[in-house]
């Protein structure tokens, strides 16, 4: 298949596009980022909140399967730059649901956990994909709500072009060697970077995740094209509902500290995320053959070591 992957430079894109390559698929990807090094044989230098800089990528590539992975990521980054944040998950996806529409391509997007918010009448943490039906989601932060956005986008698209064919996939903290760090990373990134480099930590105690490894992650994400499901939305996630804290003491003892130094400081409550997320990925494993077998153990201890190879051995001397 032609496949495209928007964000194709980014920590989940790259590997994808490694592994469609791999099973002989075309595979073609645009990004904001200029590269020469991004190793295909089809890339256009695209911001997809501009339509007709995506236009002309799809005219000149015609893909017949679109990755849209292409988003602002991140609770603080979305509150401190919600302008990139707006313009690309909600533009952005707008114009991607148009053009997908234009050319006939089928579109698979990239949804988020966060979307399914927190409800305190729950009486049970586990999120499976009709939940938001049953009751009212609240997102408690501006990149949560523009990913439920998106999703409401795409039943608006439905209604308006139903022949359109579109897939919905909801990711859990996925996490693993080439997530490079900044601030607004994931959790486990910047708990791995933060450590090997001794600066300030902040764990929330009482939070819970299933965290899924890279490796278990993409070879799924590279099934979906494979067995797209029309209007299907579907949870993909690890196996391990893991405290936060469990995060901090393993990275802790795989680089021989007290979890408790002086850097890191516990607290109850985070009002900007969900305490917990418990995901029901029943789905996955019978539609798109998912089965996460990495324990979080094993998957940090990798990461931790790739970051030493990028980073550098640890540092007492490094810039937040």
């Amino acid at each position: 298949m032609r496949v495209l992957i928007t964000g194709v430079l980014g920590t989940l894109g790259r590997p994808l596009a490694r592994e469609l390559t791999y099973r002989g698929h075309y595979v073609g990807g645009v990004d904001l980022m200029h590269s020469s090094s991004q190793g295909l044989d089809f890339y256009e230098r695209v911001d997809v909140g501009n339509y007709r800089q995506l236009v002309s990528a799809f005219r000149n590539f015609q893909p017949e399967v679109v990755y849209h992975l292409a988003a602002e990521f991140g609770r603080f980054n979305g509150e401190d730059y919600y302008e990139q944040l707006w313009s690309t998950n909600a533009v952005g996806t707008k114009n991607v649901l148009n053009a997908c529409q234009r050319f006939h391509s089928k579109m698979i997007f990239a949804s988020s956990s966060e979307i399914y918010g927190e409800q305190d009448f729950w009486d049970t943490y586990t999120l499976d994909e009709r939940l938001p039906e049953r009751v009212p989601t609240r997102q408690h932060n501006d990149y949560a709500i523009s990913k439920w956005v998106n999703e409401l986008q795409i039943r608006n698209q439905v209604k308006l072009f139903p022949h359109q064919e579109i897939m919905t996939l909801r990711f859990f903290n996925a996490y693993g060697p080439g997530e490079y760090y900044h601030p607004y990373r994931s959790v486990c990134c910047l708990f791995a970077y933060r450590s090997l480099m001794r600066l300030p930590i902040t764990v929330f105690e009482n939070y819970h995740r299933v965290f899924m490894y890279i490796d278990d992650f993409i070879p799924t994400l590279a099934n979906a094209c494979e067995r797209f499901k029309r209007d299907a939305v579907i949870n993909i996630g690890g196996c391990e509902y893991r405290a936060v804290t469990d995060l901090h003491s393993i990275i802790s003892g795989i680089l021989d500290l007290d979890p408790h130094r002086e850097e890191v400081t516990f607290l109850t409550q985070d009002g900007h995320n969900t305490a917990s997320k418990y995901p029901v990925i029943s789905l996955a494993k019978h539609d798109l053959g998912h089965d996460p077998v990495i324990r979080l153990e094993d998957g940090i201890e990798r990461t931790v070591e790739w970051m030493r190879v990028v980073y550098g051995r640890e540092s007492s001397v490094a810039t937040s």
